[in-house]
């Protein structure tokens, strides 16, 4: 029985026009605050009560912040906006004719709907891949992470045999992404910096990190120059980087390459990529390459009362023939132009979407990280203090940063990480996957 059972989706009556956020994700959050004092009824529906800042859940996953500091209640978000409705409820579906949005706690609805509800990790399909290995979208996902990582070593103290230590303390992440690069670097920050203070009876060097990608370099939507300096950055971590591998198989226990080597690992962290969070009961046309297909409004296909915006919305053209990259800026600015047009009484008057790229960025680790502008790349220590005052900026709530800077600067005057904690213990059960489905 769900604890909502007995609940209703209710939501008071009013002369303005209702508009229905599905996710409270960047767009969806961008999109309220955007439409703040319009004409509007404003209902966000989000399965969780928080919005994540997922460009460092990697952080969470590798003990350097505790999950508070990086999410943000969006009932606290939103507490002096009028007019605003929120309802933690998870969407099942939408019935376009009726204008309602299913959930688990009954229909709602809707005069205007957005779907903002982004990405889930992308398993190809492979329900092995699901099963066994972890995934980085979610808060629980990260904290799940955070603990299996601890309790391995915990276990590796106790352990007395050698290929047991072996898959204990061997890490293998699956994408060259940032979030790849990202965890790659982390997790060889800990082995240098911090585990062997924590464990020294163990030697790290029996601890090996292994970042395999399937094409011929990492970070692909990068210039080349920042992925030749984040790949050196991450050999200085004792990162082993295997380009053009594929993983063929997990069994829990033994990673095999498509290159034919097996590694010993109970680890495997999957960041080879994400898919659109695609809802029931769209129109078939209005779906591909698993987004939403948008017009250079945002509106959904085949619809005239329905937007996308962010991960989930595929605006295809000749610039972006694969749609735009799914990354935050795109989400904001995205929803920063239909809160825009929605507010104009006249849709004659409405301003087609242009995505202004102002960069790309990933860190590696201390004094490490490359940034992409549009006329110039650089890397090292000035990069690394760009990318951590655009990341600090864009956290939610004043609290949260100065929490994260604390963080940051204690770490970096202590090469210490404070949240190395065991608060649940984590029991991998294949019928439940922290929320994300297949």
């Amino acid at each position: 029985m769900s604890p909502f059972d007995h609940l209703h989706l209710e939501i008071p009556t009013s002369k303005k026009p209702r508009i229905v956020i599905i996710g409270g994700g960047f767009a969806g959050i961008q999109l309220v605050k955007s439409l703040k004092n319009s004409n509007f009824q404003i209902v966000l529906l989000d399965r969780h009560n928080y919005h994540t800042f997922q460009p460092l859940l990697y952080q969470v996953a590798t003990a350097g912040l505790e999950p508070d500091s990086i999410a943000g209640a969006l009932r606290q978000l939103f507490e002096k906006h009028k007019d605003f409705y929120f309802r933690m409820a998870r969407v099942t579906g939408i019935d376009p004719e009726k204008k309602h949005v299913k959930t688990l706690i009954g229909d709602l609805k809707y005069d205007l709907l957005v779907i903002a509800n982004g990405s889930k990790t992308n398993y190809f399909g492979d329900q092995e891949m699901f099963e066994k290995t972890f995934p980085m979208k979610q808060v629980p996902q990260a904290l799940d992470l955070r603990s299996h990582l601890l309790q391995n070593f915990e276990q590796t103290v106790l352990s007395n045999e050698e290929e047991e230590k072996d898959r204990l303390t061997n890490f293998v992440i699956v994408g060259g992404g940032p979030t790849g690069v990202e965890v790659a670097g982390a997790l060889g920050e800990l082995k240098k910096h911090v585990l062997p203070k924590d464990y020294p009876d163990i030697d790290f060097d029996i601890m090996n990190l292994h970042l395999i990608d399937a094409g011929p370099r990492l970070l692909a939507g990068m210039s080349e120059k920042s992925s030749k300096k984040a790949t050196k950055y991450l050999e200085a971590f004792d990162v082993n980087v295997r380009l053009n591998t594929m993983l063929k198989s997990y069994d829990g226990k033994d990673v095999v390459l498509s290159d034919g080597t097996t590694i010993r690992s109970k680890t495997v962290i999957w960041a080879a990529g994400v898919t659109g969070n695609i809802v029931d009961g769209l129109p078939k046309e209005s779906l591909k390459g698993g987004r939403i297909v948008v017009d250079e409004y945002n509106r959904v296909n085949g619809t005239q009362d329905i937007f996308a915006v962010g991960d989930i919305a595929g605006m295809y053209s000749e610039e972006f023939p694969k749609g735009h990259p799914m990354v935050a800026p795109v989400a904001i600015q995205q929803a920063t132009n239909v809160a825009r047009n929605l507010g104009k009484k006249d849709a004659k008057a409405w301003k087609s979407f242009k995505y202004k790229d102002k960069g790309s960025m990933a860190t590696v680790g201390r004094n490490k990280a490359v940034v992409d502008l549009p006329k110039f790349h650089f890397g090292g220590f000035f990069a690394w203090l760009v990318w951590m005052f655009v990341h600090l900026m864009s956290i939610v709530g004043f609290r949260n940063r100065l929490v994260i800077l604390t963080n940051w600067l204690w770490n970096y005057m202590t090469y210490d990480r404070g949240t190395r904690l065991i608060i649940r213990t984590f029991v991998r059960n294949k019928h439940y996957k922290s929320g994300d489905t297949l």
